[in-house]
């Protein structure tokens, strides 16, 4: 790719919302049922049927406007988008072409090591059309999608390579999955992207091409490359690049023509008659933004500020499960915490498929456990020694280890006479730990945990050893 060329890129992206029913009829929003039975008169635009708005999906959409840094528009309405394909049974969809819920927001992501703001044009709320399926000569349509609520998400043309892309709708769908607005399932088609590309020698920006239905995140990274690859050869051979919708031929590396680009002028937009203006009052915004959880930002903050490794601080994020239960626990040892909760346990949960809400293994629980490992009360071994008794039985970490008879041993007077016994039977491991070998230690450690069975309290012995060592 020439160095000459600019790459700009944008996004549209298309979430549907998690709501029990539909935008503007009652129908359920239900994915994977039988096809054609989440219907009603209105979704099928039957003469005389009047759409209603879906209170929930607005509050769903205001959530991700104002985390996104949206400003919010008070008074909003809804347009139709007039076009005619079979998935459209209206002939029109109901969308916000001049109103939208959230303008002029961003998110700001970081690409080896620089961070970034992306800007966001809108947010607005419209519904979903049919699921076409297409098999020889032959399409089926699935009304079941018809209707279901989706936000679509427009960035500014602020991304300048594949990475940038890339780390963009990562941090998006990161986003709104905290926010629990979407499931952002990108193989069920709930979360959908569409890319936009050009390229340009100055800084005016070159004509753009939109990329339909992009399949994955990694995808949308390829389709920046090969688009940008396609227009500067098409630019250097003299061509023209002109407005298209494409799509992305995974197999081939290569975009391919579907049909020149629509303008705003075809769909010719007008407000929707039927429904009237929304009206969002600041104590309602306020209402909405109090229930907007910690996000994923700020979680990482809390994390590496407490000395959590940022592997181990993004395997956290992307399982909201164990970053749920760690929030507000910052008076423990994280690094500990996050290391058990990554290892062992979530082991434990794999094996057994279970959600930690599904274990006895409350908050108090781990706290308690948490704080006896940092102090040595217990040793890793017992832990591992009573993971089920833990995760499984309503029982507190002491009355579980009382219960199994493996109270780690922290009585000087017993741990000094094994030490002294240790020492005196390792009569060459003592003359190398004075020669200056610290493996030494290491062994004589060793000796000891295996005379107490793993139970003694690994720091004091390693402190009266030592103690006993210097005389």
């Amino acid at each position: 790719m020439s160095n000459d060329y600019q790459v700009t890129a944008g996004t549209e992206v298309h979430c549907e919302l998690k709501s029990n029913t539909k935008m503007f009829s009652d129908s359920n929003n239900n994915y994977g049922t039988f096809a054609n039975t989440n219907i009603n008169e209105i979704d099928f635009a039957y003469p005389g049927t009047l759409p209603t708005v879906n209170s929930y999906a607005v509050e769903l959409a205001l959530k991700a406007a104002l985390a996104l840094n949206c400003k919010i528009n008070r008074k909003m309405h809804f347009d139709r988008k007039n076009y005619f394909y079979p998935d459209l049974p209206k002939g029109y969809q109901i969308t916000q072409a001049r109103s939208p819920i959230g303008v002029d927001g961003y998110i700001e992501i970081e690409v080896d090591g620089v961070s970034k703001k992306i800007g966001i044009h809108d947010i607005h709320i419209e519904e979903d059309t049919c699921k076409s399926t297409h098999y020889k000569d032959n399409s089926f349509l699935d009304f079941n999608r018809n209707g279901v609520p989706l936000i679509e998400i427009v960035s500014e043309p602020d991304l300048k390579s594949d990475k940038e892309t890339v780390a963009y709708l990562e941090k998006l769908r990161e986003t709104l999955l905290y926010l629990n607005v979407s499931d952002c399932k990108i193989e069920e088609g709930s979360m959908r992207c569409d890319v936009n590309v050009s390229v340009s020698k100055t800084e005016k920006l070159g004509t753009r091409t939109e990329t339909k239905n992009v399949g994955s995140i990694s995808s949308a990274g390829m389709v920046v490359q090969a688009e940008a690859r396609r227009q500067i050869e098409e630019l250097e051979k003299g061509n023209i690049i002109q407005e298209e919708t494409r799509r992305y031929d995974e197999k081939e590396d290569k975009t391919v023509l579907m049909r020149i680009k629509e303008t705003g002028n075809d769909y010719r937009y007008f407000p929707e008659p039927d429904i009237p203006f929304l009206i969002l009052e600041e104590e309602y915004i306020e209402e909405v933004r109090g229930k907007i959880e910690v996000l994923p930002d700020e979680r990482r903050r809390i994390y590496l500020k407490n000395g959590i490794s940022p592997i181990n601080a993004n395997k956290i994020i992307q399982n909201k499960q164990l970053s749920d239960f760690l929030l507000g626990m910052e008076d423990i040892d994280l690094v500990i915490a996050s290391n058990l909760l990554l290892g062992d346990i979530s082991a434990y949960l794999n094996k057994t498929e279970k959600t930690l809400k599904e274990t006895k293994l409350g908050k108090e629980k781990f706290r308690e456990l948490v704080n006896k490992l940092s102090n040595k009360e217990i040793t890793n071994k017992v832990f591992k020694d009573i993971l089920n008794d833990l995760m499984e039985k309503d029982m507190t970490v002491q009355e579980i280890i009382s219960s199994n008879g493996i109270e780690t041993i922290s009585d000087q007077e017993t741990l000094s006479k094994i030490i002294n016994e240790v020492i005196k039977h390792n009569e060459e491991s003592v003359k190398d730990y004075k020669a200056g070998h610290d493996r030494a230690i290491k062994y004589l450690m060793g000796q000891i945990m295996k005379e107490t069975k793993g139970k003694a309290n690994p720091s004091l012995v390693n402190e009266l050893l030592l103690e006993q060592l210097s005389k």
